[in-house]
């Protein structure tokens, strides 16, 4: 696809499939069929194969042999991830170790009762951050594109056994910012992704690994206008059963914020991750497209 579509793939069929290993085989069991899956994937996936791949040859810099091979892990991993937040939400994390990068700066902001703003990317398994962040007596909502096909999503909800968060569906009519103001001002936290737009959605070119990209204006916009503190989240695999969380510590609003600014400190943070894991990067479009 040339550009997000907002929306995720997949069929209920295949969620099927897999909840039923999960429930009645267990986790390693799913892997094994995964590695099936992602080969259909790798081999017949034609655009988001080649934009991965471009990926890991021009933006990591790696050699042909290595992309390739990285293009099969990435998917792998992305499935893997999946695969790993039903397990999560359905009640199945003593299966999974972590550590925490930052949990004190997490737990600061949630015993302000200020309210916080949570801003994550698609690079690794956002619903580990939410998890770690649910620890501290907070109320968790996550902004996001109403993208996902219903069925599925009422699929995923009966799985886990009901929401273990707040979805605040973006609308044109902007009654999310509302729903936001709100929500922090009862001092719970808003989580939502930064590095991706929908078409006609406002953004700006921004350095990110070698050449301009753009980003979405919008989260940094919703930042300075409800003047929250906010910092960065990331919650990314670093073992067959194991994940890294990080929380950079907070920052505030002032009245003079500069959108600019803010967008470049994001992606200068973001860069640093992905160059730290970038089998975890999951955008599979032109990411950099003019």
């Amino acid at each position: 696809m040339a550009q997000w579509e907002g929306k995720s793939k997949g069929t209920p069929l295949g969620y099927r499939i897999f909840v039923g290993i999960l429930r009645y085989l267990g986790l390693w069991p799913a892997y094994v069929l995964l590695s099936f899956v992602v080969l259909y994937y790798f081999l017949f996936s034609w655009s988001s194969t080649g934009h991965i791949y471009r990926f890991f040859r021009q933006r990591m810099h790696f050699g042909v042999a290595r992309s390739v091979g990285m293009v099969y892990w990435n998917y792998f991993m992305l499935g893997q991830s999946l695969i790993d937040k039903v397990a999560i939400l359905s009640g199945l994390s003593a299966r999974f170790t972590s550590r925490s990068n930052g949990a004190e700066n997490i737990e600061r902001m949630a015993a302000a009762k200020r309210g916080a703003i949570m801003l994550g990317a698609h690079l690794g398994n956002w619903e580990i951050a939410g998890h770690f962040i649910a620890r501290y007596d907070t109320v968790i909502n996550v902004l996001m594109y109403d993208g996902e096909h219903e069925h599925i999503k009422a699929l995923m909800e009966s799985v886990i056994g009901g929401k273990k968060f707040n979805v605040i569906p973006i609308r044109e009519d902007l009654s999310h910012v509302y729903q936001m103001s709100e929500a922090l001002a009862r001092g719970e936290t808003i989580c939502m992704h930064a590095d991706r737009y929908v078409e006609g959605a406002r953004a700006r070119a921004v350095a990110f690994m070698g050449e301009a990209a753009l980003f979405p204006t919008g989260p940094f916009q919703l930042v300075k206008a409800l003047k929250a503190p906010f910092t960065y989240v990331y919650g990314v695999k670093t073992g067959p059963t194991h994940y890294e969380f990080y929380a950079r510590p907070p920052k505030e609003v002032g009245d003079f914020a500069n959108i600019d600014e803010m967008m470049k400190d994001y992606v200068a943070d973001l860069e640093g991750m992905v160059n730290k894991t970038p089998s975890q990067w999951f955008n599979y479009y032109d990411f950099w497209k003019k």
